[in-house]
């Protein structure tokens, strides 16, 4: 029997690398998708005073972001088809590893035990189209060591990392949906 989380697909990478203009895309094609931690956490907090931002305390930042991420992978789970993901749970790992914090054993944990598919798509660094904006302070520097971090630690996991092309938006749907077998070349 296939597990339930086999269906769950993440896409992951550094900012400003086209994952989230890709979701978006899947989800008006129809499909399933979980949005991206940090800038929901970003607007949220900069929307109450809070301190839980990655330019304030990171570590609080992290935290939340594995909340979120571990409540859309519940979620999931109310859908039928297939689910994807902007990051999952590894990407609060290599967060922490980016800033040079501790991983704690609950983070650790999380991302052993709450799955996805073994196919993670990665979103490499787009310099072309990388743009900083009120919730995206990074600079391509800091998205390109993102990559770095967040792919290793997929890796680690034991996840095949499936590269997207610099292609459009339409071109890179269509690759997707090849790869996890949801639509014909």
């Amino acid at each position: 029997m296939q597990n339930d989380s086999d269906r769950f697909f993440v896409l992951t990478g550094g900012p400003g690398s086209g994952k989230t203009t890709l979701i978006e895309a899947l989800r008006t094609e129809g499909f399933a998708t979980a949005p991206e931690a940090g800038r929901g956490i970003i607007r949220d907090q900069m929307a109450i005073g809070g301190a839980a931002l990655p330019w304030q305390d990171r570590a609080r930042f992290a935290e939340l972001m594995l909340s979120w991420e571990l409540r859309s992978w519940h979620a999931a789970h109310g859908e039928t088809g297939p689910v994807f993901f902007d990051r999952g749970a590894p990407d609060t790992i290599g967060y922490l590893r980016l800033c040079g914090l501790p991983v704690p054993d609950h983070v650790a944990n999380a991302a052993r035990k709450f799955r996805y598919a073994r196919r993670v798509f990665v979103a490499p660094p787009w310099p072309e189209i990388f743009a900083q904006d009120e919730e995206r302070k990074q600079t391509l520097d800091e998205a390109e060591r993102t990559f770095r971090s967040v792919t290793g630690v997929y890796a680690q996991l034991g996840y095949e990392l499936v590269t997207l092309p610099l292609v459009s938006v339409e071109e890179r749907m269509r690759f997707v949906l090849e790869q996890v077998r949801l639509r014909q070349a």
